[in-house]
């Protein structure tokens, strides 16, 4: 039998900070040997999308999707004081004085630390995302696959 903990995250939200949080905990639950599992659905999957454009075949509501969601999780906004885009390069000025790891290497970190990292394939179907479109090393399911990491879960979370 397993004795592990299990930490398991919905990340719902496509704000830079949020998911900052979100990667912050995993990270601190992995070196704590929990087993952790963050589940990526709507605007949380904007956290795994590739930087770079990936040519794909879409209809016009998919490139829509495509155009508006920030690509990568560097290009992912803040959820409060914003300002047109300028609060996260504020934000990152002052993490870098500060040393703070970026939320890019905060994700390649918890990759490190074998953090089960999940897009929801309904709402990639949603939002036209393809497979292509996303990080390397990731996994595919539905919520019934996370139900069942929360399921014995000491920590769940939905951020």
């Amino acid at each position: 039998m397993n004795n592990k903990k299990k930490t398991t995250i919905v990340l719902f939200s496509g704000d830079y900070d949020k998911a900052m949080a979100a990667y912050i905990i995993a990270n601190g639950a992995a070196a704590y040997d929990h087993e952790v599992t963050i589940f990526h659905t709507f605007w949380g999957l904007n956290a795994l999308r590739k930087d770079e454009h990936v040519e794909v075949k879409k209809g016009f509501m998919e490139k829509m999707f495509g155009k508006m969601m920030p690509r990568g999780a560097d290009k992912m906004g803040l959820s409060n004081m914003n300002f047109a885009g300028m609060g996260p390069k504020l934000i990152k000025d002052i993490m870098k004085k500060h040393n703070a790891m970026p939320l890019p290497d905060l994700i390649s970190m918890a990759q490190e630390q074998e953090v089960k990292l999940v897009a929801c394939t309904m709402t990639m179907d949603l939002l036209g995302l393809h497979k292509e479109e996303l990080l390397e090393g990731i996994e595919y399911a539905g919520v019934a696959a996370y139900l069942a990491d929360a399921e014995d879960g000491h920590v769940n979370l939905f951020i």
